[in-house]
């Protein structure tokens, strides 16, 4: 992933409105993220924690969205994480939502997926995780590939509402 400034994320959000943008908290340690080895960008906002961004590099520009965290508790005792397909308590996946870009964003059409809860899914594809029954260990790389290419599917369908 290119390197990006504050003002670089700020202008990447393809479904952020006005107020979203100038409450946008952009952590502190973004700015000394090892950019070379991202896949995207994505944290929680440490000021409004019902509120996730995810920034991808789609055809060479970065493009980012706001995400919204449903604050039912989860009832599952596990989850599965759409984007990076890690099995997790289920107190750490949550649904998120994102505003449609575009007129269908104007007209307050979403889309949802559950992720996980604390927008780890970058690192969790990367760690060594015990077999669940009837499981095999994919190839790391392709686990990496798929969890990019899932982000990037999403934050396209976000986009591209129209």
């Amino acid at each position: 992933m290119q390197v990006l400034t504050v003002d670089d994320i700020r202008g990447a959000f393809v479904n952020a409105t006005d107020r979203e943008l100038e409450i946008l908290d952009v952590a502190p340690e973004l700015l000394f993220v090892d950019w070379f080895h991202l896949d995207f960008l994505a944290w929680r906002d440490p000021s409004t924690p019902a509120r996730c961004y995810v920034i991808v590099e789609l055809d060479g520009e970065p493009t980012g969205i706001v995400l919204r965290v449903a604050q039912s508790p989860a009832r599952a005792r596990t989850g599965i994480c759409n984007i990076c397909r890690t099995m997790q308590p289920g107190t750490q996946v949550s649904m998120m939502s994102a505003r449609k870009g575009g007129e269908a964003g104007r007209r307050e059409e979403s889309i949802a997926t559950y992720m996980c809860a604390d927008a780890s899914c970058h690192q969790n594809v990367r760690i060594a995780h015990p077999l669940a029954p009837g499981e095999f260990r994919a190839d790391v790389d392709f686990r990496i590939d798929n969890t990019a290419r899932r982000m990037r599917d999403f934050v396209r369908q976000v986009r591209d509402a129209d």
